[in-house]
């Protein structure tokens, strides 16, 4: 008889992979490799959801990882900005070139009459030439093709090359446009080695359990069912609370829907929020609706008792930084309070320098 794991116990499940039920003693680099990566759609938030994972850590341990080329950024799981290892960038990039193949594909008829493989031999020479921002790659490509329009022959490129943003792009503290290069002139030649059954056991080892739908809204691909049906001897199975089929490795953590879980500041875009196609083991449709946005901004939002709560931003002006959290629902004392002081905690490590901190409750 297959065990039924209910939304609490899948919870908390998900909170240990996550590294949120307590802070780890553990070098960044090995916790962006367990996390398959940190979704970095704007520049500081893997760095805040690193600091809401690790013990002691620096905003700008990240940062150091990233001028030295063992992590970096670029288009991965979903066609979305992620913050990888270097390992992990050769190893993921081969897998996910599909997702960005099928967008070209939506825009196949404006692109018929181009020869697109010239257009992105031609855009690798000037990337590997020098890091080159998007503005700048579209007015390059527009003196060879004159007639064509640079916006899109620059997203084309996009789509088809392997590029990296450079730093100081996604540098803590730093600041500057981004720019890019391919992935092969920033690491060098490799032979990659790619493989779907070690992506489903690193996306189980960091957000199982999960069904087959759940591992392909992380990765944004399809046809992963034949991957956890060859892999289904060494898994294991549960049920959640629907009848739905849930997969995972043995010896993964799953602690109980008893296990305490601390309050936790979530920065925007975190894939804690986006990693299954059900997300109600970590936030409710009502409340989703609200941190979802129609122009694709994903708020950042804290914990309590284990689900998000509500949302929270920080603000600046006139040498203070104020910590402004909009409850969804009242927060009770005891919670209420550990906010307060995570939040001054955040605020110190993130913004040092300020006069004065403070926490406020929309």
């Amino acid at each position: 008889m297959t065990t039924e794991l209910g939304r609490r116990a899948l919870n908390r499940a998900l909170l240990a992979r996550q590294l949120l039920l307590e802070r780890h003693a553990m070098p960044a680099l090995e916790a962006i490799e367990h996390l398959v990566g940190l979704q970095a759609q704007a520049p500081n938030p893997p760095h805040i959801g690193l600091w809401s994972r690790l013990a002691d850590y620096a905003l700008d341990e990240a940062g150091e990882l990233i001028a030295d080329r063992r992590a970096l950024r670029m288009v991965l799981m979903r066609g979305t900005l992620h913050l990888v290892s270097a390992r992990d960038a050769r190893a993921l990039r081969p897998l996910t070139q599909v997702i960005l193949d099928n967008h070209l594909k939506a825009r196949a008829a404006e692109l018929r009459h181009l020869d697109l493989a010239d257009v992105t031999a031609r855009a690798r020479s000037l990337l590997e030439e020098e890091p080159r921002s998007d503005k700048d790659l579209r007015a390059l490509l527009a003196e060879r093709w004159p007639d064509e329009d640079p916006a899109l022959l620059a997203w084309a490129v996009r789509l088809s090359l392997p590029l990296v943003q450079v730093p100081p792009r996604g540098i803590w503290g730093a600041s500057g446009i981004a720019r890019h290069t391919t992935l092969e002139n920033w690491l060098g030649p490799t032979a990659p080695d790619p493989s779907l059954d070690d992506l489903v056991r690193r996306y189980l080892g960091a957000f199982g359990p999960a069904s087959v739908q759940d591992v392909q809204q992380w990765a944004g691909l399809t046809r992963l069912g034949e991957v956890v049906e060859r892999l289904s001897p060494e898994l294991v199975t549960f049920h959640d609370e629907n009848g739905r089929t849930l997969y995972d490795l043995p010896d993964a953590p799953r602690p109980g829907p008893g296990a305490e879980a601390p309050v936790r500041f979530v920065p925007d875009f975190d894939n804690l929020l986006l990693s299954h196609a059900d997300r109600a083991r970590i936030i409710s449709e009502e409340h989703r609706k609200r941190v979802f946005t129609v122009n694709g901004i994903i708020r950042a939002t804290f914990l309590v008792d284990g689900f998000v709560h509500g949302m929270w931003k920080i603000e600046k002006g006139r040498g203070e930084a104020t910590l402004r959290i909009e409850p969804f629902a009242p927060v009770p004392g005891p919670e209420r309070a550990a906010l307060e002081e995570e939040g001054m905690r955040l605020l110190a490590a993130a913004h040092p320098k300020a006069k004065s901190h403070g926490v406020e409750f929309g």
